[in-house]
């Protein structure tokens, strides 16, 4: 048996190849739209992609499960547990709980194992060429390591109320019926590690196992215990900001994200081309340099956009292709680099990219505005906004200023100032230079704070520090 972790650094996501080596047919499970890696991989081993499948409903990506079968011919499996509000919209054969994936000498169990989301399916993987008993366990966005999949996410992206006290006791069950009944030797394999919104103290490590977690991670004295209320308070407290677009992740991945199939190579635009089109507002340019060149001139009304691993992430925070319909053009080094850049755009559904080209020159330029550590005290901003997390903020923050992460700040226009300058900042200036720039592209004026909280703190310290030793 062949199995190959897929892990996306920019989302913090694992996907994963389970393949037979004796007969050559592989299953993926929680693939991404940018498929090439599964079907480089099994033609490396020798093998066909036979059966995709995913364990539940995600929000922080757009699945590639029917991306996938279209290339390959593969079959489609997707849960049918959850109830009526929680069924898939498009065609695949329903797995319920015990029901069993067969490749080769390999059988893939489902697991209904509800509480991130009541559809979520485990599954438990069974290499018959080597035993007859289970062996690993994909535990989707389930049990992590170290944490658990938060049963918040319905509530903060797919419009529930209060659906996360039903989904907490959920998971507890999961955890007492499902995964502490299976031995302690099992290899978990999660679908996320450290860095997924997708829990609030996800590990770095790959994978773990059933006695491992039962051990050490802080839910298991819980359920030693019994401590079902105890269980709940813990796991709800803290959780982080969820991002705005994953309601819009759940909502195509419930319906069958658009099948893009094979992608033409981008091409190299022509800069004045490129430049007629923006005066029309045809296209929008997507600046991909770091904060710090950004601050010294971008491209008028562009989107900060740093290449890089979260390309996808801050891609997301920025551009909505429901209501952003201008195709994007993105700054790129070459060919290589621009494409990609689309593979991650293209995983939270941002499809519709026009071209690349390699210098900002002769297009319309602007310098975003900034404002000093020092000079913040007497300046006269409509509003202050902390663009990080609940979790930061709470830590250390700008008194006076307004928390609203940079995930959802562009669909919560209504909290912020119609008129007035509004002083943006983030920890050290990435994520809000990010933030900023999709603010003035919708006609705000912003000023972002220098060096950000860091360098607001490290002015307080230095202030302090002259203060005490006159």
């Amino acid at each position: 048996m062949l199995i190959e972790r897929i892990y996306d650094e920019d989302l913090a996501q694992a996907s994963y190849l389970i393949g037979c080596q004796a007969n050559g047919t592989a299953v993926v499970v929680d693939g991404r739209r940018d498929i090439a890696v599964y079907q480089e991989l099994a033609e490396k081993n020798g093998m066909k992609i036979i059966a995709v499948t995913e364990t539940h409903i995600h929000a922080d990506y757009l699945s590639g499960t029917r991306e996938l079968a279209a290339a390959t011919g593969a079959k489609i499996y997707v849960s049918g547990e959850g109830g009526p509000d929680w069924q898939y919209e498009f065609d695949g054969e329903r797995l319920y709980d015990g029901d069993t994936i067969t490749i080769g000498n390999i059988s893939i169990k489902a697991l209904h194992t509800p509480g991130h989301t009541p559809e979520h399916l485990s599954f438990l993987v069974t290499d018959g060429a080597f035993s007859d008993q289970p062996g690993y366990l994909l535990s989707g966005d389930f049990v992590f390591s170290g944490d658990l999949g938060r049963p918040d996410l319905l509530d903060e992206a797919a419009g529930g109320i209060d659906t996360r006290f039903e989904g907490a006791k959920q998971l507890f069950a999961s955890l007492r019926d499902k995964f502490l009944t299976l031995p302690d030797y099992v290899q978990v394999h999660p679908a996320h590690g450290a860095g997924s919104a997708c829990g609030k103290a996800l590990g770095a490590i790959p994978s773990s196992t059933v006695g491992y977690e039962r051990l050490y991670a802080w839910w298991g004295p819980y359920l030693a215990a019994n401590d079902e209320q105890g269980f709940i308070t813990e796991l709800l407290d803290g959780q982080p900001d969820a991002h705005a677009y994953f309601g819009r992740m759940k909502r195509e991945n419930r319906e069958g994200p658009a099948v893009i199939g094979e992608r033409a190579p981008l091409k190299e635009l022509d800069t004045a081309d490129v430049a007629k089109d923006l005066a029309a507002n045809k296209v929008t340019f997507i600046d991909t340099r770091p904060n710090s060149e950004v601050h010294e001139g971008t491209v008028a009304r562009s989107l900060n956009v740093p290449a890089g691993k979260s390309v996808a992430s801050y891609g997301a925070w920025v551009v909505n292709p429901e209501t952003d319909k201008n195709p994007l053009v993105l700054l790129a080094a070459d060919q290589e680099q621009a494409m990609d850049m689309w593979d991650h755009l293209v995983r939270v559904g941002i499809d519709n990219v026009a071209g690349y080209v390699t210098s900002i020159e002769g297009l319309p330029m602007t310098t975003p505005k900034l404002i000093q550590p020092e000079e913040l005290q007497g300046f006269d901003a409509a509003m202050v906004v902390d663009v990080r997390n609940r979790s930061e903020h709470i830590a250390g923050n700008i008194p006076g200023s307004y928390q609203l992460s940079g995930g959802r700040v562009m669909w919560h226009l209504d909290k912020l100032p119609a008129e007035g300058t509004i002083v943006t900042y983030c920890q050290s200036g990435v994520r809000n230079s990010v933030a900023a720039s999709a603010l003035r592209r919708a006609g705000y004026d912003v000023v972002e704070l220098d060096g950000s909280y860091a360098a607001w703190d490290a002015f307080q310290q230095t202030r302090q520090n002259a203060v005490s030793a006159k």
